[in-house]
């Protein structure tokens, strides 16, 4: 199994955001989606805040893989449904990592329907 870096786990776990490419079943990459993405341990964590029925999440479920670029780190990716265990550590990093915003913008990212949405991204 892929490992990300510590490097690459800190840079993109304290970037921003994140740009993510899915992959068409032709093999091409789609239009990057900026998104924002959180650590949690040594695993890093996206959300569709419109859930499963948002574009860039569907786009994810055809071939479960992509790109990422986030922080100086560009690196092809599997997307994989994370388990709901982690879920309210996700949440956590959230709210942390996003204090800065209102909570109005960030709790857009902790709702049933974001939360049913959680990615763990894996390097390949």
């Amino acid at each position: 199994m892929n490992a990300w870096t510590s490097d690459e786990l800190d840079r993109i776990g304290t970037a921003e955001e994140l740009e993510l490419q899915s992959l068409r079943p032709d093999g091409t990459l789609r239009k990057p989606v900026t998104i924002w993405v959180v650590r949690v341990a040594e695993d890093l964590y996206v959300r569709c805040v419109n859930g499963r029925d948002g574009t860039w999440f569907r786009g994810t479920q055809q071939r479960h893989e992509g790109h990422i670029a986030s922080g100086g780190v560009n690196k092809d990716v599997t997307f994989e449904d994370a388990d709901e265990s982690v879920y309210d550590l996700v949440d956590a990093e959230y709210r942390t990592k996003y204090h800065g915003y209102s909570a109005r913008i960030v709790n857009t990212d902790l709702t049933k329907k974001a939360r049913a949405s959680t990615l763990k991204l894996t390097p390949r």
